[in-house]
């Protein structure tokens, strides 16, 4: 039995946080995991950032309601779908997702929660575990599923590395330097090749 692990933003939609970062012209929200390894020390960031300019999430909500998938996205999800189980592995939030998801068909989905106050803003969040995506692929291998994982920024290296196999996906310049053993990959046509030629090995 063959699973495909993807990451969300930047493989299969826009990182939403360039996209709320663009509406509200706030720019020290582009930086994303592409940028800072360090998840924690982001999303502390991130959440300081909301509640200096007063932004709640229905204001990041209201950005994403706006959002579609990456162009291609959904044609190829569909068609690895049809070839084998995929199942996409994020550090986004269920309060994010859900549009997002609809769009997409409703693929099945691993990710984190926002924790709210009672005013609406963004306190803090709640990781499903640490380290979850390279746990999750650990996990699929343990019970003897063969697994294929793909993404683009430095969280997902530990899923990538180790998966049975693995490829960057549209990743930024510095992470294929940094990990040129990597196969990259900037095409959904070159992705599902990679995508067939694991399920038929």
């Amino acid at each position: 039995m063959h699973v495909v692990c993807l990451d969300l933003e930047g493989v299969l939609v826009p990182e939403i946080w360039i996209e709320f970062s663009k509406a509200t012209g706030i720019s020290e929200l582009m930086i994303t995991t592409r940028d800072e390894p360090d998840y924690d020390k982001l999303m502390k960031f991130r959440i300081e950032i909301l509640e200096k300019n007063g932004l709640k999430l229905k204001d990041i909500q209201r950005v994403i309601g706006g959002m579609d998938p990456l162009p291609g996205a959904k044609d190829f999800l569909d068609a690895a779908r049809a070839i084998t189980q995929v199942i996409i592995l994020s550090d986004t939030f269920t309060q994010f997702a859900q549009p997002l998801m609809a769009k997409l068909g409703y693929p099945t989905l691993f990710c984190n929660e926002l924790c709210i106050g009672s005013d609406g803003s963004v306190v803090g969040y709640r990781l499903r575990q640490n380290d979850g995506k390279k746990k999750a692929v650990t996990a699929l291998k343990g019970i003897n599923m063969k697994v294929l994982a793909a993404g683009d920024s430095y969280n997902d290296l530990g899923m990538i590395t180790i998966a049975d196999a693995g490829a960057l996906f549209c990743a930024p310049e510095s992470i294929i330097k940094q990990h040129a053993e990597l196969p990259a990959f900037n095409t959904y046509d070159d992705l599902l090749a990679l995508v067939r030629s694991f399920v038929q090995a």
